[in-house]
């Protein structure tokens, strides 16, 4: 292990380690295999029709016309990840009615918005910044809308309810971590970033400045050090909770009786796979 370990964080392994570092590890360090949810599938297919829906002509999107993108993003799953598409089949034995928890998501979408009024600056952007020689911030953006003025909103949509008040600002942490990269990549402090959440038809908005940015670098760095010394111990802790009903490693973690495989060599350590599109909605 380099002592710069992590070299890299996005949103998602950043809220990994806050969550449970014994999860960062399994996901970052070990690699260990992850089979996605149906709900996480689901909200890939969904995050993927609208994103090729502004690839329509304003007139063309519809809600007809998102329930076709849906179906399409469906069909390419089938055959570049089969296994997966098996996953949300296991109940199902058309493709409309796996798809049908997807569809009240896309209708609450155009209760939201317009999108025959909006034309994206940008859609599923990856974006990166540079936080020293050595550590990159990185991560996809949902969307990127300008103004005619030239200001910044920063888009995501979320396929889950939004959380309560006294969570909001945990939720925001992620736009704040894009808002960052989009400051050092083009010296434009975003106007806005808008968390659209399209389980319970909710929108928070958040306007950020340059105070608010340098602080989420401070803790972004904070982060990554609290990693680094994790690291160099060899000791990432289970934190147990209620997110651990969905984890996917519980056969390994000592908090449910597990054993916690042996750390792999340091040479080895990465700062995680590749994040996917839709992986934080």
């Amino acid at each position: 292990m380099t002592t710069t370990f992590p070299t890299s964080l996005s949103p998602s392994r950043t809220n990994d380690f806050l969550t449970c570092p014994l999860l960062y590890r399994f996901r970052t360090i070990d690699n260990l295999p992850e089979t996605p949810t149906p709900a996480a599938l689901r909200g890939t297919l969904v995050h993927r029709a609208l994103e090729n829906l502004f690839g329509c002509e304003p007139q063309q999107r519809t809600v007809q016309e998102a329930y076709a993108l849906l179906e399409a993003a469906f069909a390419d799953l089938e055959q570049t990840q089969p296994d997966h598409a098996k996953i949300l089949a296991v109940d199902a034995v058309s493709p409309a009615a796996i798809l049908k928890p997807a569809l009240p998501l896309l209708e609450t979408y155009f209760q939201l918005e317009d999108p025959q009024r909006l034309e994206p600056h940008e859609r599923e952007m990856g974006v990166s910044a540079n936080l020293g020689s050595d550590f990159v911030i990185r991560g996809f953006v949902d969307r990127v809308d300008r103004a005619p003025d030239g200001a910044i909103r920063i888009v995501d949509y979320k396929t889950g309810r939004a959380p309560a008040a006294n969570f909001e600002s945990k939720a925001m942490f992620q736009m704040r971590f894009y808002a960052l990269i989009w400051w050092r990549m083009t010296n434009e402090i975003p106007a806005m970033l808008q968390l659209i959440y399209l389980g319970s038809g909710d929108i928070l908005r958040y306007e950020p400045d340059e105070a608010d940015l340098r602080g989420t670098e401070r803790k972004i760095l904070a982060i990554r050090e609290a990693i680094r010394q994790a690291g160099a111990r060899g000791e990432f802790r289970a934190t147990p909770s209620r997110l651990c009903d969905w984890c996917s490693f519980s056969e390994c973690c000592p908090a449910f009786g597990g054993s916690v495989p042996d750390l792999p060599d340091p040479a080895t350590w990465s700062s995680g796979r590749p994040i996917t599109i839709g992986e934080a909605g």
